[in-house]
């Protein structure tokens, strides 16, 4: 059939959509003028189905997943049995009572990952990649001709830029050599040198390992150019690093459900301030993306945390089922604890590394990450000719990724349950595997 050339009314094309809802459900959508009251009973809800959570490495059950190659790389990560589990929950509608109250429950979860407790700042999540965060701040929180500042250490960072410029922006990038970080006596000139309206930094660059300090560069930025909002990428530290977004003073933090909150990609998870909120609500330029903009998700999602059923565009149940139990786990553990667990981890793995003669590419300690490790192979190594021997050994490494080295480091991913869960020996498998494959590729430790 022939499309209408006519103009699409919104509300008139989703008051179709929410047609199999019950009267007592109303949908919200962007376009409703009014929000409508709460006035769904929660406590006649199916309840959600939730496992016992243990950190006692002793009573942990083993996995009843199939037998599979150890997959550690920088993510996706090795996933908990319950949060897989949470995947295969039967169909159900994205507007339903039950799925409504577990999202709701989800984005507040997310508050307490992030340490916010100020009403004024906002979690999204959204079905699509960590990618879609830089959209997410691209096409909302500067406008075309605006200027951003861009610290990059590594590939990711470098993506930020490119992103950034797409929507329009003016972007002046000042770039690491690979395994170190901006410094912030050069961040405090680019400041003083003219008016930003945001600075991006990526907190762990996946593609280095290089950990970039935040606590001091947000303290620079709000002294000398208070008015820039401070927006980290944190797909790679998120769960495993410590974000403190209030005490710092962050203003917008962009991750992904793969990584350290464990849960399987497809979910781009966000945290924006009070102050990002508002600067998107001042733009004088309608956001240049729709999928990814914030006029059309920001009452969507404070709808569903208030659980109140919204429409914009589908959300996965599934996923954000994977998520809540991802999140309930964390939030069982407690952040800190899960932070300090990771940097044990860490400490035990670089040690092991450097027992092998082996350096970083991180190569100063305040720099590494702690969910991620990348390597620099022997003079005599290729990555290859090492990563299929460790993946016949059973561990899945990653090869080099950041342009000006790509061939001369792997990537070794320590985050979520193969850390957490001892009784899964991951690490010490990998360790076990590193060794022994450099061994058969010709290597020998001075």
């Amino acid at each position: 059939m022939p499309r209408s050339s006519g103009p699409v009314d919104s509300p008139a094309r989703l008051s179709l959509i929410s047609r199999h809802l019950a009267p007592d459900y109303p949908l919200n959508t962007p376009y409703t003028v009014e929000r409508h009251p709460d006035n769904i009973d929660t406590s006649l809800l199916p309840k959600t189905q939730t496992r016992a959570l243990t950190t006692n490495a002793s009573s942990t059950k083993m996995s009843t997943q199939p037998e599979h190659p150890t997959l550690l790389i920088p993510g996706p990560i090795e996933f908990d049995d319950a949060v897989l589990n949470s995947m295969s929950h039967y169909s159900e509608s994205h507007v339903g009572p039950g799925f409504v109250a577990v999202f709701g429950e989800t984005l507040s979860m997310l508050r307490k990952l992030f340490q916010t407790t100020d009403p004024s700042a906002q979690p999204f999540v959204l079905s699509g990649s960590g990618t879609l965060g830089w959209d997410l701040v691209a096409a909302n929180l500067i406008e075309p001709g605006e200027d951003a500042l861009v610290l990059s250490t590594g590939y990711f960072g470098d993506g930020f830029a490119d992103c950034l410029k797409v929507y329009g922006a003016n972007v002046t990038q000042i770039s690491a050599e690979p395994g170190s970080r901006p410094q912030l006596p050069e961040i405090e000139k680019a400041l003083s040198e003219k008016k930003y309206k945001l600075l991006t930094v990526t907190h762990v660059d996946t593609s280095t390992g290089v950990l970039s300090e935040l606590k001091n560069l947000s303290e620079l930025v709000h002294r000398v150019s208070p008015d820039t909002l401070v927006i980290v990428d944190g797909v790679c530290s998120v769960a495993c690093e410590e974000i403190d977004f209030d005490a710092w003073k962050l203003d917008g933090v962009v991750t992904a459900s793969q990584k350290a909150i464990g849960c399987p990609a497809g979910l781009s998870i966000s945290m924006f301030s009070g102050r990002a909120i508002q600067a998107f609500q001042n733009r004088q330029t309608p956001p240049t993306s729709y999928f990814a903009s914030m006029k059309n998700w920001l009452p969507i999602m404070q709808n569903y945390e208030a659980k109140k059923p919204s429409y914009f565009a589908t959300p996965s149940p599934q996923l954000v089922r994977a998520l809540h139990t991802a999140l309930g786990q964390i939030i069982a553990q407690g952040v800190k604890e899960r932070f300090a667990a990771h940097k044990v981890a860490s400490d035990k793995i670089k040690a092991a590394v450097a027992d092998l003669g082996l350096k970083q590419v991180a190569v100063n300690p305040d720099d590494q990450a702690h969910g991620m490790t990348a390597i620099y192979l022997p003079d005599n190594v290729k990555g290859a000719e090492l990563l299929p021997k460790l993946a016949s050994k059973g561990v899945v490494f990653a090869g080099g990724i950041h342009k000006a080295i790509a061939a001369k480091y792997i990537r070794f991913g320590h985050m979520g349950v193969s850390v957490l869960d001892p009784s899964r020996g991951h690490v010490e498998k990998a360790i076990k595997a590193l060794e022994d494959g450099l061994s058969e590729c010709g290597y020998q430790k001075a």
